[in-house]
Parts: C-alpha cells; sequence; structure tokens
C-alpha cells in the first residue's frame, strides 16, 4: 500500500512567484515579551525550517487594548537585527477595526498597510490579506484597495483570511493580480473548509491554503469530550509509531490533503516550535488519514 509521505523542500505560495516553507508559524500571540525574547522565537522558527511568518495588526489586542503590539513587537526585532527580515516571507493581515467589526474599504486598507509597515519597520510586505469579510465592502472597492498595494510596491502579492468560497471567487474576478491565499480555520476538529468547497477551490484557483488553529484551540493535545478524545487518540496511533508529538503528528495530517495545506502553528514555547521539523517524520496510510477523519466526523464513511 503506498503510503503519503512529505518533503520539508519549500513550495510556491500561490501564483505569487514566492516560495515558502510548508509550515507556517503564527504571531498572534507574539507579544509583551523582549525583543530578545521575540528574536529567540523566529530563531527557533528558522532552525525548524520555517520560512513563512504569519502576524496581523489585530494580533496582541486583548479586547481593550494591545492592537498593533505584535507587529511592534515584531519591529523592535527587526531594528536589532535587520538581518532577520530577509530570511522570511513576511505575511500580515488587516480589516479587523476594534469596536467596529470590519473596515475593507479602500481609504481604510490603505492606511492599514501604512500603519502595519510603519510599526514593523519595514519598506512591504510579501503578503497581504484581508483579516476577515467586510459585508458593507463592494468586492471591487476590496479589490482596487489590494491591487494598489501592490502597483505600489509596498506588498508583493495578496490573500485573504476567513473568506466564504463565492467570497473569494467574486473578489478575485475584480483583481488584476491574482489570489495567492486563502487562510482559513482547519484542523481535524474543524473539517468544514473540506465540506463547504474551500480547499477544492483552492485547488482550482492554485491559492496557497493556510490553516490556522490547526490543533483545534489546543484539545486536541487536551481533549475534553469523546469526539476530541478519539480524534487524539488516532493521531497518538501514528504518533508513537514515528516517534513524534501528537502536535507533530497533527500538522503532517494536515499536510498531507493534496491541497498541501500549510498549517500556521501559533506556540510561543522554542520546545515545541523545535518539534515542527518533527511532522515530516511521519508517513499516511489511507487507512491511518482516513481513521484521523473518521474519530472527527463521528461517524463512518458512506
Amino acid at each position: 500500500m503506498s503510503e503519503i509521505t512529505l518533503s520539508p523542500e519549500p513550495r510556491p505560495l500561490g501564483k505569487s512567484g514566492l516560495s515558502v516553507s510548508p509550515i507556517a508559524w503564527g504571531m498572534w500571540r507574539f507579544a509583551g515579551v523582549s525583543p530578545a525574547e521575540g528574536r529567540a522565537l523566529i530563531e527557533a522558527a528558522f532552525d525548524a525550517g520555517v520560512t513563512l511568518f504569519d502576524t496581523a495588526d489585530i494580533y496582541g489586542f486583548d479586547g481593550n487594548g494591545g492592537f498593533g503590539d505584535a507587529e511592534s513587537l515584531l519591529g523592535e526585532v527587526f531594528a536589532e537585527t535587520p538581518s532577520l527580515r530577509d530570511r522570511m516571507v513576511l505575511a500580515t493581515k488587516g480589516g479587523i477595526t476594534p469596536p467596529v467589526p470590519y473596515n475593507s474599504s479602500a481609504a481604510y486598507l490603505a492606511k492599514a498597510l501604512d500603519d502595519s509597515l510603519r510599526r514593523m519597520k519595514v519598506d512591504s510586505v510579501d503578503l497581504y490579506q484581508i483579516h476577515r469579510p467586510d459585508i458593507l465592502a463592494h468586492p471591487q472597492e476590496v479589490a482596487r484597495a489590494l491591487d494598489d498595494m501592490v502597483s505600489s510596491g509596498k506588498v508583493k502579492a495578496v490573500g485573504v483570511s476567513n473568506y466564504t468560497p463565492d467570497q473569494t471567487r467574486v473578489l478575485a474576478s475584480f483583481l488584476s493580480v491574482p489570489l495567492a491565499s486563502q487562510q482559513p480555520e482547519f484542523s481535524p476538529l474543524f473539517l468544514e473548509p473540506l465540506t463547504n468547497g474551500l480547499i477544492d477551490q483552492a485547488m482550482e484557483m492554485d491559492l496557497a491554503v493556510l490553516a490556522w488553529s490547526p490543533l483545534g484551540g489546543g484539545r486536541i493535545g487536551t481533549p475534553g469530550s469523546p469526539r476530541e478524545q478519539a480524534v487524539a487518540d488516532a493521531l497518538e496511533t501514528v504518533a508513537a509509531r514515528f516517534g513524534v508529538s501528537r502536535a507533530a503528528a497533527t500538522y503532517s495530517w494536515i499536510m498531507a490533503h493534496p491541497a498541501r495545506i500549510i498549517p500556521i502553528v501559533g506556540t510561543q514555547n522554542t520546545a515545541r516550535i523545535a518539534e515542527l521539523a518533527d511532522a515530516f517524520k511521519v508517513s499516511w496510510s489511507r487507512q491511518d488519514w482516513y481513521d484521523v477523519l473518521v474519530a472527527a466526523r463521528g461517524e463512518r464513511l458512506p
């Protein structure tokens, strides 16, 4: 029986012309530490083979304050060690505007990008994504804003996050540049992108799929329901066979999909970051992969 093996080699980020690692590191909890501690986390990710680093202007916000804190900390790290910027594919997002939920007007997005660049102390980012769809923004206006970002040289590629397949298709129809990415929630505990057409659309349109919360918000590590425990057990069976952590087995399960999904790992622990490379030690038989899926669905496949 053939097995699915994973390669740590870089892969294209959609049609952007950029190449990225098969695993990304996310900075949604990258705040409240010193620049030296932040640099140590980034270096640990580099050592694990990561080249794609994902942040957003909302990261660091705690409901009352902290908007922009993750980007500002990254800017402090870059100020002390400028060479780090050149080693990474840097992605950020904008469009969430507390206390008002979302704003993807062209004027706001232009300002949000400039503010992000200022906080990070960089002239450009490699990937800029709309964080969540703004129902009150016409997709033609959003497309114009993204096109302007690319033509200005401030952004190399554009994408979306948390968009539905229809929202993605309509936005793409107005763009003069190709969408590079779609960033949905996806894990063995959140399978909706497999069933709502999102991942199928990504393969059709050659979009990179960047999966946030790949460990189900930590529930794969500490299951709290019979379904979660069943998924954890199925993953643990494979993890034990290859001598890796359950987290590493989970990342590899996600990456085994033919869409070549890139999990965005959010741990801020250097030891756990080092485990990312273990994901490539795992090979998946179809039986093992589907065993996890069946556990996640909670019912047998037809």
